[in-house]
C-alpha cells in the first residue's frame, strides 16, 4: 500500500496514538520515526511535517495525557466536597483514564525517563533549528511544571484533609508520589479482556489509600 504525503489525511492525534502504541512495542530508543509513521501509513518524509523529531513527539505524547487529566480533576479539587470524596473521585479518574489509554499511560512510567535526562544541545547557528529546540524547550519545561501541578492537586486535598482532622497526618509528598506511581502501573498490567474492569481496579485502589488515610 502506498504511503500517503504530508497533507491532512492523518490526523495529529491519531499520529500520536500511534507513536505511543509503537512506543510502549519498542521503547524510546529503539523506536524510529519510520516506525512511527509506518503505523499510520505515512513516509517518515510526511511524519516529519507534522513532528520534527522524536523527542518532539513523545513530549506530543506525554503532555495529551497529563493535560487530559488535569482538566478533569481540577473541578473536583476545586470542589466544597468533602476530602475523602474528593480524593476517592480523583483516584478514580486517573486510573480509568489510564485503562482507556494504556499505551499513553505506559508512556508515563517507562519514556518519561528520556524528557527528564533531556538536554539542550549547543547552537550551531542554524536559525530554523534553533527556533525548533526553543519551542521545544519551553514545551519540555511547562510539561514539568504541568506534572507538578498535576500532583499537588492530589497533594493538597490531602494536606487539607490532614489539616481538617479527616485524614491521619502522613508525609504527604511521598504519599503522593507512592499513589501515583501506582496509578501510573496499571497502564503496565491492565489487560482489557482480563478479570476487572477499569473501573472496579479504580474503586479497589481508591479504598485501599483511602483506608491507609483513616484517622
Amino acid at each position: 500500500m502506498a504511503r500517503k504525503p504530508a497533507d491532512q489525511s492523518v490526523h495529529k492525534d491519531d499520529i500520536i496514538l500511534a507513536a505511543a502504541d509503537v512506543l510502549r512495542r519498542n521503547g524510546y530508543e529503539a523506536t524510529t520515526m519510520k516506525d512511527i509513521a509506518a503505523e499510520v501509513n505515512l513516509t517518515a518524509a510526511s511524519l516529519y511535517h507534522h513532528f520534527k523529531n522524536k523527542d518532539t513527539l513523545l513530549l506530543a505524547v506525554l503532555e495529551g495525557g497529563l493535560n487530559h487529566v488535569v482538566e478533569l480533576l481540577t473541578p473536583i479539587v476545586n470542589s466544597d466536597r468533602p476530602y475523602a470524596e474528593k480524593l476517592t473521585e480523583m483516584i478514580k479518574l486517573h486510573i480509568v483514564s489510564v485503562t482507556r489509554n494504556t499505551a499513553v499511560g505506559a508512556a508515563m512510567v517507562f519514556e518519561i525517563r528520556s524528557l527528564m535526562s533531556f538536554k539542550a544541545p549547543p547552537r550551531n547557528g542554524g536559525q530554523f533549528d534553533a527556533e525548533i529546540m526553543e519551542e521545544f524547550i519551553e514545551r519540555h519545561a511547562a510539561f514539568f511544571t504541568l506534572r507538578d501541578q498535576f500532583e499537588e492537586q492530589f497533594r493538597c486535598v490531602i494536606r487539607d484533609g490532614i489539616a481538617a482532622g479527616d485524614f491521619r497526618p502522613v508525609d504527604v509528598p511521598i504519599f503522593v508520589k507512592t499513589m501515583l506511581g501506582a496509578h501510573n502501573w496499571v497502564a503496565v498490567w491492565y489487560k482489557p479482556d482480563g478479570r476487572l474492569q477499569g473501573e472496579s481496579i479504580a474503586a479497589m485502589t481508591a479504598e485501599t489509600f483511602l483506608r491507609a488515610l483513616q484517622v
